[in-house]
């Protein structure tokens, strides 16, 4: 079955690289070069592909369903670029981050730009839902990103924890499958489609939390334990802290909030998570999403479609980077 995904990926990327690449020449040149700076990087296109099998596998098959999925790309990189401000970050997908590259302002505008780029996009389409889907999407991850900042000098919780993710990746995922769904007419089916994109999405950050303490800098394209150098407290972390004593405890958040860790200390963080098979009980968290997502998906009709979107859910769990 991941052949016929990579088989469909191999055919449709290069469509949606070219209509990314149309969509964003007519930027002024200054915001221009970020955006291309960020889109040519590479990336999954994960939003854009999701929008496009989903309307595909509810029968939409006009050509027109390419601008709408490269407008969720355009604001998940716009997504990205204030992401890479506000966590200081050095590299994204294995490349200098915009802001390193082009300045904290010009970056930020470049970011608020590619935002009103997709929405003008959308707005072609001439329906209310669309626009509504995707301002609710990135309002939500507005909010995930302030709530993180608010935290970020706190302890958390699962709770916290998974509104957070749910805010800054399942709802931008989720607005991708329920856009595709909607442009299709399948009136009936968008809530499932809408079920499938966020409970993929949870699963997605779930396992993008993982890798960051299994995968090296070298497969990331980003330096490994960089959320706990970045002061972002996740779940393979938080089930770390679990193992500790409580006066162990006081003293891992002590050097957490200050990051006064020495680099053995960081090598026995990684350690006791190999041992203890924290990494497993997240797998073992996001593949509960994954079955979720692959629940919403029965109401769906039998096409190629939908044993791709099926496929995604297999990817997800197996990816390394």
């Amino acid at each position: 079955m991941l052949e016929k995904l990579k088989d469909y990926l191999a055919r449709e990327i290069p469509l949606i690289n070219a209509v990314l690449a149309k969509e964003i020449a007519s930027l002024p040149p200054s915001i221009l070069e970020v955006a291309q700076h960020v889109l040519n990087a590479g990336g999954k296109r994960l939003r854009p592909f999701l929008v496009l099998l989903m309307a595909r596998a509810l029968g939409y098959a006009k050509e027109d369903v390419y601008p709408l999925a490269c407008a969720l790309e355009i604001f998940h990189s716009a997504t990205l670029i204030h992401d890479d401000v506000l966590d200081e970050a050095e590299l994204r997908r294995g490349q200098t981050a915009s802001h390193i590259q082009f300045g904290n302002k010009r970056a930020i505008l470049a970011g608020d730009g590619l935002l009103a780029l997709g929405n003008l996009i959308v707005a072609r389409y001439n329906n209310p839902l669309l626009t509504q889907v995707v301002s609710e999407a990135i309002l939500a991850t507005a909010y995930g990103e302030i709530e993180e900042i608010a935290f970020s000098k706190n302890k958390i919780d699962k709770e916290t924890y998974f509104r957070i993710i749910s805010g800054k990746t399942a709802y931008l995922i989720q607005a991708a499958c329920e856009c595709g769904a909607i442009l299709s007419g399948s009136e009936d089916l968008v809530l499932a489609a809408k079920s499938y994109g966020f409970n993929l999405g949870v699963a997605f950050q779930l396992i993008d939390d993982v890798l960051d303490y299994t995968q090296s800098h070298e497969i990331m394209g980003k330096p490994q334990l960089g959320d706990l150098r970045e002061g972002k407290i996740t779940l393979p972390l938080i089930y770390y802290v679990e193992t500790l004593s409580l006066a162990e405890q006081e003293e891992f958040w002590e050097k957490f909030f200050s990051f006064s860790f020495e680099e053995e200390e960081l090598e026995e963080i990684l350690l006791t998570i190999k041992e203890k098979e924290i990494s497993e009980r997240v797998k073992t968290e996001a593949k509960a999403y994954l079955d979720k997502a692959r629940k919403s998906l029965e109401a769906f009709p039998e096409s190629k479609e939908k044993e791709i979107l099926n496929s995604i859910l297999t990817y997800i769990v197996e990816r390394e980077k």
